[in-house]
């Protein structure tokens, strides 16, 4: 396969009766692989009709459907780029997007995401708004349709026509970065990047025959498009949930084979998990406990490729039936491996579902690489790597440690940003990644720190903040923490409590509070914490222990601004809007 027209053909000759699935009025809806061929078709030519061609930009703003899908398939197998936007944003974030991009028609799912595009028309290259659902002042996607089918009968060899022109070299979609750092920058990659990217990625960790994908990140991501555009390739169906309060239901109602989340998701089931345990009598609680200890050690046996002895064996077979076959029973029957990426997975977390038999699958990408660069396989893994890398990649490490990578998933640079560009690769073409990591003697690949968040302290010591905010959020009262202590004498942390759990605590320990603000300065909470983070300092050492923190009484979330649409943190935003706490904390 040499482009994304290639993954169409290849999702249209596969047959299926069920190539995507929605929810609609209850049920779930298929879509077949000829209903699916038509539409592509139909919005292609219906496209082409509003005046868009090669090199044309389509801007996409809508949750995760089939219709994502096909307008994506419908852009860019006439050689146009599309340009996937983040539903959370705002008219001024969506605006800066589109105006960048030049985007001149764009296509909205619900009537909301049409009336923010509508209102950046005047001051943009926008032409026409396309609404999914329909929405007034803009144009309803059944009505492209329309257009475009009676273009295919005045023409119907057009759609074979454009798609035949398609070269791997050609642009397929400008995405822009999350802008945790700075301004997005708008990532360039081709149908040839995608395609080397799929296919040896595949090669990788292949998708079993007839597999069931769960699709619930973003598309608007390059994480979850490349993990559809692999099931498009090898004809598998695609379930697509809109809103991620529904994957719990949605799991038991589809029976996946496969998903992938980010390492937020995997927290919150395990966190879920936990507090069902803990609201048990304490026999089971006890039973769990056990269960675990006996899984963790199941696993390190596993890892290690040792023999897991006969009576840990015979121990686990009797857990699994009380234990974790009831955890493995919310993921479906159907259910064989999960796929974690966009930012690291903690090895506890990572634990805790090995040790129960749900295989998590750590990768590492970026989306300049289209995104992957490494993954874990189901016969070679080790917990907090990111495995190894993917067949036709290059990787090595630079003398500071920053990664560096080379092959043909890598981008050719950010749309109108020559200079960060040229900035961005070393002069003999690797790609600087911006994590710090080391690959080990068996060629698996492990992430440190990002380089731009690598603390430098007062004395001149270089600490990675990341296993340091992994350890505390590990804790039973944390939500998010962030490290603090660049140029400084000591560290410090913002510290976000797990209200739920904390409230709970608080009750039952007869401490009354008007707020959370209020709660979170309360001094036995603060003991409470205190004591969590003095267990952190003891193994640590003495330019790694954090010697205040701060209890904050907000959530960090995606409305707020803290948090990127894969719910990584903006440490710009949060340093911002924090600064007098932050600045109270290195005060003398």
């Amino acid at each position: 396969m040499k482009t994304l027209v290639d993954f169409f053909s290849a999702a249209v000759a596969s047959g299926r009766s069920d190539l995507t699935l929605h929810r609609e009025g209850g049920s779930w809806k298929p879509t077949s692989s000829a209903q699916f061929n038509d539409r592509v078709r139909a919005l292609a030519a219906g496209l082409r009709e509003l005046g868009v061609g090669r090199g044309d930009r389509v801007a996409i703003l809508a949750s995760n459907r089939p219709e994502w899908a096909i307008a994506d398939f419908a852009a860019v197998c006439q050689g146009a780029a599309t340009v996937p936007i983040f539903t959370s944003y705002l008219v001024p974030q969506i605006e800066e997007l589109i105006v960048d991009s030049g985007a001149r028609i764009a296509l909205a799912g619900s009537r909301q995401e049409a009336e923010r595009l509508l209102e950046i028309v005047p001051r943009s290259a926008l032409e026409h708004v396309v609404c999914f659902d329909g929405a007034p002042g803009a144009m309803k996607l059944s009505d492209v349709e329309r257009r475009g089918l009676a273009a295919l009968k005045r023409n119907p060899a057009a759609f074979d026509e454009m798609s035949r022109e398609v070269s791997a070299d050609d642009l397929a979609t400008i995405i822009y970065t999350s802008g945790t750092t700075g301004r997005p920058k708008g990532v360039m990659l081709t149908h040839g990047n995608f395609v080397s990217d799929v296919e040896a990625a595949l090669a990788a960790l292949p998708l079993p025959i007839g597999a069931v994908g769960l699709s619930f990140l973003p598309l608007a991501h390059v994480f979850e498009r490349n993990l559809d555009y692999g099931y498009f390739s090898r004809g598998c169906t695609i379930a697509y949930v809109e809103s991620v309060d529904r994957v719990a239901e949605s799991l038991l109602e589809v029976r996946p084979t496969i998903f992938a989340a980010v390492p937020r998701v995997f927290e919150k089931i395990r966190d879920r998990v936990r507090d069902s345990v803990d609201r048990s009598p304490a026999w089971k609680r006890r039973l769990f406990e056990r269960a675990l200890e006996a899984g963790k050690s199941r696993v390190a046996y596993l890892e290690s490729g040792r023999r897991v002895p006969s009576t840990l064996a015979l121990r686990m077979k009797i857990y699994d039936r009380l234990v974790f076959s009831k955890i493995r029973a919310r993921l479906g029957d159907r259910f064989e491996f999960c796929v974690s990426g966009a930012a690291p997975l903690g090895r506890e977390t990572a634990e805790f579902f090995w040790a129960a038999g749900v295989r998590v699958l750590e990768g590492f990408g970026l989306t300049e690489t289209s995104p992957v660069i490494s993954c874990n396989r189901l016969e070679s893994w080790r917990l907090g790597s990111v495995g190894k890398v993917i067949p036709g990649v290059e990787v090595k490490t630079a003398s500071d440690g920053e990664i560096l990578v080379r092959g043909p998933i890598v981008t050719r640079g950010y749309w109108n940003r020559p200079v960060e560009t040229a900035e961005t690769f070393t002069p003999d073409g690797w790609l600087k990644t911006g994590d710090i990591g080391y690959l080990d003697h068996e060629g698996f690949l492990f992430i440190t720190d990002r380089k731009k968040e690598i603390l430098v302290s007062a004395y001149g010591k270089n600490i990675a903040p990341a296993p340091i905010e992994a350890a505390l959020c590990a804790g039973r009262y944390v939500s998010a923490a962030v490290l603090l202590g660049d140029e400084q004498k000591y560290l410090a942390a913002l510290v976000v409590p797990r209200f739920d759990r904390l409230e709970e605590w608080a009750a039952n320990e007869g401490i009354a509070a008007g707020s959370r603000a209020e709660l979170c300065r309360h001094p036995r909470v603060r003991e409470l914490y205190q004591r969590a983070i003095d267990m952190l300092n003891a193994n640590k050492p003495h330019e790694q222990q954090i010697r205040r923190f701060a209890l904050l009484p907000d959530e960090f979330t995606m409305e707020s601004g803290e948090l990127t649409p894969t719910l990584k943190i903006k440490r710009r935003v949060i340093a911002e809007k924090y600064a007098p706490v932050i600045e109270s904390l290195f005060a003398a």
